[in-house]
């Protein structure tokens, strides 16, 4: 399927631009620990993150994707876990390949470019700037940013409102199912990459409207 050139181009941020993962397990298992509870380690917390810190801490108490716990222990755990994060957002993450040749093209080409997440702005905006990337965005929409996170369509649409476009005019790039279902719902183009945290499903079953290995490749894209 054929890619019209947008005017805007939102990009999300764990598993697309920010491998974040090993900083999440290392949290989750110091978190587990601290509960007296066994360490799950990063090939499991892998397949759980996605959806916000939350869920991620809801998804080790229960060992699934959308069982709730207790109010008593999710309120316990999240408290473990937000400070530990706070204090452990970035020194093990790294960008993806292609992440900084695909932005550089990006702004070199006139386009306006976000990043839209459901991480919290206490963490995104630290986590952005570690990584050396947060200038490259003219606008960052966090998971707290408007009252409802992706796949609602809400927090892209915001993003289009600050920046002045209308959604036939943006493209959505992210790697999970919950980034396809809110372009499609905000009215955007997607386009996916393969290698991020998608709960081991194949990006490709989401149906965006391209796949490509790399940031890197959007010079080709249009």
């Amino acid at each position: 399927m054929s890619i019209r050139k947008p005017k805007l181009v939102l990009i999300d941020l764990d598993g697309t631009l920010v491998d974040s993962v090993p900083d999440l397990a290392f949290c989750v298992d110091e978190m587990m620990k601290t509960l007296g509870k066994p360490a799950w380690g990063l090939d499991k917390v892998r397949t759980w993150v996605g959806n916000g810190v939350e869920r991620l801490v809801m998804r080790a108490l229960t060992d699934t994707l959308w069982d709730d716990p207790s109010e008593a222990a999710f309120a316990e755990a999240l408290q473990i876990f937000m400070a530990l994060y706070a204090d452990n957002t970035s020194a093990r993450s790294c960008l993806y390949d292609g992440v900084v040749e695909g932005l550089g093209y990006l702004q070199s080409s006139g386009f306006k470019v976000g990043c839209v997440t459901n991480k919290a702005e206490a963490f995104t905006v630290p986590l952005l700037k570690d990584m050396g990337i947060f200038d490259k965005f003219a606008v960052v929409v966090s998971g707290d940013t408007t009252p409802k996170k992706k796949p609602d369509p809400m927090p892209l649409l915001y993003a289009a409102e600050q920046l002045a476009e209308l959604p036939e005019d943006c493209l959505m790039i992210g790697d999970s199912m919950h980034d396809v279902k809110a372009a499609r719902n905000a009215g955007f183009q997607v386009v996916c990459v393969p290698y991020g945290y998608n709960h081991g499903h194949d990006i490709r079953d989401a149906e965006p409207d391209q796949v490509i290995d790399s940031l890197a490749e959007l010079k080709n894209l249009f």
